[in-house]
């Protein structure tokens, strides 16, 4: 069977396959096969090293994602990749706190609040303090709590750093926080971020539920770790305490969500986290998807990123043709150039759609 599910790969993702106790950083360049690495390495732990498929969890960052890896896993595995927890940081946490949140006192069958709820139950708030919505729009507010959710701040916490803030936004967020946080306790209701937020007290209020969940997971692995924040970090880092195989999977250079909290050092101080253990670094380099010449414009940008890890994608498909540029003086501009390029395609070189 091993020989079976390392047919194809290069040296590099073998190693990773085969890489399963203890810490693991996989860098994955773009398109440099890394969902196959990490099904297969998810097979070879049930097939070869004869985990049980409980005992294993994959988290990804979309459900879509996480659809195509249960899929995926299930071609290899048949039935048995029933029994793997592949999900999202939400759904974990949601399965999670259905069993145990009423430990917090929360009810078990707690609601989640969806944006529209979010938005009226803020813009009621926004009302009570006699917040000018025009001028503090509640969605700039509801942001603003996120991030604070996102970074461990409690209502109390922000609070306490902004009531008397310089700005005003951070003023009215302090407030907002509150109430907020009140209203959906009464409601026995969480939103998403509270997801996250409330397994973490669970597992530090209750260290016996926390000790469920990492005798449960033996095996853990996180696509896109680039992404993860800092609650989303703090999640991984308890549940593999224990047993420490837990393996990431990401590429600093492709980090896009710093917006929304995502913390890039998750990735780049792994190694550092995991000090006192034997941590394997495997740089995928590899790129499947493009040519020579997409791949030297690509690592000639990347390379002046100040705050990465070096790596160098390259590939064995031959330069392919010349990179084309065009600059659009808008979004309206570049979304024209795009369909007239198609059009040409289909006229002249009989592409199809």
């Amino acid at each position: 069977m091993t020989s079976q599910l390392l047919q194809g790969m290069n040296d590099k993702q073998a190693e990773a396959v085969l890489t399963t106790e203890g810490p693991l950083l996989v860098m994955a360049g773009a398109g440099s096969g890394k969902t196959r690495v990490l099904t297969h390495r998810v097979a070879y732990l049930i097939e070869e090293q004869g985990v049980n498929p409980w005992n294993i969890l994959a988290i990804t960052f979309t459900n879509k994602a996480a659809r195509e890896m249960q899929e995926r896993v299930g071609k290899l595995l048949g039935e048995s990749a029933r029994d793997i927890w592949v999900s999202t940081f939400h759904a974990l946490c949601v399965r999670i706190l259905r069993r145990d949140i009423d430990k917090l006192g929360y009810n078990r069958a707690f609601t989640i609040a969806d944006t529209s709820e979010q938005r009226t139950l803020m813009k009621r708030i926004c009302s009570e303090l006699n917040v000018d919505t025009k001028k503090y729009d509640p969605r700039a507010i509801l942001s603003a709590i996120s991030n604070a959710k996102n970074a461990m701040q409690t209502a109390t916490d922000y609070a306490a750093l902004n009531s008397h803030a310089n700005n005003p936004l951070n003023q009215i967020v302090a407030k907002a926080y509150v109430l907020y946080q009140k209203e959906l306790e009464n409601s026995q209701a969480l939103d998403f971020d509270d997801l996250i937020m409330k397994t973490i007290e669970l597992f530090e209020k209750d260290p016996e539920t926390l000790e469920y969940y990492q005798n449960k997971f033996h095996y853990i692995h996180v696509d896109e770790y680039q992404d993860t924040n800092d609650a989303q970090y703090q999640l991984v880092t308890l549940l593999a305490a224990k047993y420490k195989n837990l393996c990431v999977v990401g590429d600093a250079d492709q980090s896009i969500y710093g917006w929304r909290g995502a913390n890039m050092e998750n990735i780049l101080n792994f190694e550092h986290d995991y000090q006192d253990d034997e941590v394997n670094t495997i740089k995928l380099e590899q790129n499947y998807r493009s040519t020579g010449h997409i791949l030297d414009a690509a690592n000639s940008v990347i390379k002046n990123n100040q705050n990465r890890k070096p790596k160098k994608l390259w590939t064995d498909k031959g330069d392919g043709d010349k990179i084309n540029y065009y600059r659009a003086q808008s979004g309206n501009d570049e979304a024209l150039f795009i369909v007239s390029k198609i059009n040409e395609e289909i006229k002249e070189h009989q592409r199809d759609y």
